[in-house]
């Protein structure tokens, strides 16, 4: 694996909007959570970003990413775990107790890692993506529906 660290993304940077839509077809939903939140980001050790995760403080001890992407290119590489993991870390660190994810019903591979990264799941947000997106939206040829909640407690 190449060299990477994971930073916070300051204020004055430019989000990297085309990964976060990788993980969020929805822009005006990531503009809805972006002022609430913080972001890391991926980077080769020539400053490319490969990943980002978001974090958002939902109530209080409890914080959930919100969106991980990886780079079309970049996936496969164990970076979408070593984000998860950051996450995971970044939220103790910040004294939270629980530490939340959803995913859509359709991201196999995203609910794999998820669980082995320690979190569980909670439960289910029906029709989730059929009432808050205007396309529908497909992935590994299954009709993504419902939201996954997963949790963890830190």
């Amino acid at each position: 694996m190449i060299n990477t660290k994971i930073r916070k993304l300051s204020s004055n940077e430019t989000p990297p909007m085309d990964l976060l839509l990788l993980a969020d077809p929805n822009e005006k939903i990531i503009h809805s959570y972006w002022d609430r939140a913080n972001c890391y980001i991926l980077e080769s050790e020539n400053s490319e970003i490969l990943g980002v995760y978001v974090l958002l403080t939902t109530r209080p001890g409890t914080s959930e990413i919100i969106n991980v992407a990886v780079k079309d290119g970049e996936q496969g590489k164990g970076f979408g775990k070593k984000l998860v993991l950051h996450a995971i870390s970044q939220a103790r660190e910040d004294g939270f107790h629980t530490l939340e994810i959803g995913t859509g019903n359709a991201g196999i591979g995203q609910l794999g890692l998820y669980q082995k990264c320690g979190f569980r799941i909670t439960g289910i947000d029906f029709d989730f993506f059929t009432k808050n997106y205007p396309e529908p939206i497909y992935e590994n040829g299954i009709h993504c529906r419902d939201m996954i909640r997963l949790s963890l407690d830190l």
